[in-house]
């Protein structure tokens, strides 16, 4: 049977998000229920309630960085069973069989995947309630397990900025003996720092806040450079391998790019609005090359989580109660959080 579930949402763009109940479906064959205990908030939450990036479908639930405990699973799951800490990131279904899904990308679905929030389900056209409730119901494959020993309670920033910031660094080979520079110190940026070390690269922050180059080093940075200070940049000109972007609005690269040495790469993952142009004599001089990544697969999820747990790597993070929602979001608008919030379901929803 369908069950009743609580969470907290918003019906327009202009509107706090408040308490909500809706039902969620009951499980079908390859489904896995799961009682919610933490959630991150991310930005993405913050744009889709207010429609920054249109498309909105009200009411919104948002919330994409889930964990929780398995509470039921369907007839055909295999791969989970009741009482397992598990995870879930962005997606909770794809079709499961073009290129893209065989492969291990399951967010390149060629029909598209279907988004943990405000995304059509293929089955009955209902549309996904995220993160910020009791319980979700959860395609078995896209339920990651939280290895043994992890502190639950700073896991959940894992399965977006974790994962964001994890996969470009594993595709572009980064490891011991990388020169690697990562570019604004947020909830992306801090993640970077700390995955870039783990994976035995040299790491400099490059930021425009000189107070933020303490934090930098406190991560693991072994260096930062303010991007506005012309003197820096200039004696930091093709001293990096790899630079990943992690600056979340539309920024002039030259200045970045003159960075890279040669054959050198610079992957943005912040900024999603038009960017702009660009010198091309910056690109090809020194052989660079400027990229982009989204959210890796689930197998790569899943490695990320293992890493994570192996390293002892977790996001910086500030627990709030769900009745707080609205401040955290006015205090993300301010950047004020380090790294990212994350909401204590067990203090009630």
């Amino acid at each position: 049977m369908p069950t009743t579930a609580k969470g907290w949402g918003t019906d327009a763009p202009d509107q706090p998000l408040k308490r909500m109940t809706f039902e969620r479906r009951d499980l079908r064959p390859n489904d896995v229920a799961i009682k919610i205990t933490y959630a991150g908030i991310c930005h993405s939450d913050l744009h889709t309630c207010r429609n920054d990036w249109g498309g909105t479908r009200y009411p919104v639930i948002p919330g994409h960085e889930i964990v929780g405990k398995v509470t039921a699973v369907g007839d055909e799951v295999t791969r989970h069973r009741v009482g397992e800490t598990v995870a879930v990131g962005c997606m909770v279904d794809s079709c499961m069989e073009c290129d893209q899904c065989l492969e291990g990308w399951e967010v390149f679905c060629r029909k598209g995947c279907v988004q943990t929030y405000n995304s059509k389900d293929y089955h009955d056209g209902t549309v996904s309630k995220g993160g910020y409730t009791d319980h979700i119901v959860v395609r078995d494959h896209f339920v990651c397990k939280v290895p043994d020993g992890m502190d639950e309670s700073r896991v959940a920033p894992l399965l977006c900025a974790g994962i964001t910031t994890y996969s470009p660094l594993r595709q572009y080979g980064v490891g011991p003996g990388t020169k690697m520079a990562v570019v604004g110190l947020g909830g992306l940026g801090h993640m970077a720092v700390k995955l870039g070390v783990a994976m035995g690269a040299d790491v400099t922050m490059i930021t425009t806040t000189p107070s933020k180059g303490q934090d930098a080093r406190e991560l693991g940075a072994s260096d930062f450079i303010i991007s506005t200070d012309a003197e820096q940049m200039k004696a930091a000109v093709t001293r990096f391998d790899f630079i990943l972007n992690t600056i979340p609005v539309s920024h002039e690269i030259d200045g970045y790019l003159q960075l890279l040495g040669r054959s050198g790469r610079m992957v943005i993952v912040g900024a999603l609005t038009p960017m702009p142009g660009f010198v091309g004599m910056n690109l090809i001089w020194w052989n660079r090359a400027v990229g982009g990544s989204a959210i890796g697969g689930i197998p790569e999820t899943q490695e990320m989580l293992d890493f994570c747990a192996a390293k002892d790597i977790y996001p910086d993070i500030e627990t709030i109660r769900m009745d707080q929602v609205n401040e955290a979001y006015e205090r993300l608008l301010k950047n004020d959080v380090r790294y990212r919030f994350v909401i204590d379901m067990e203090q009630g929803v």
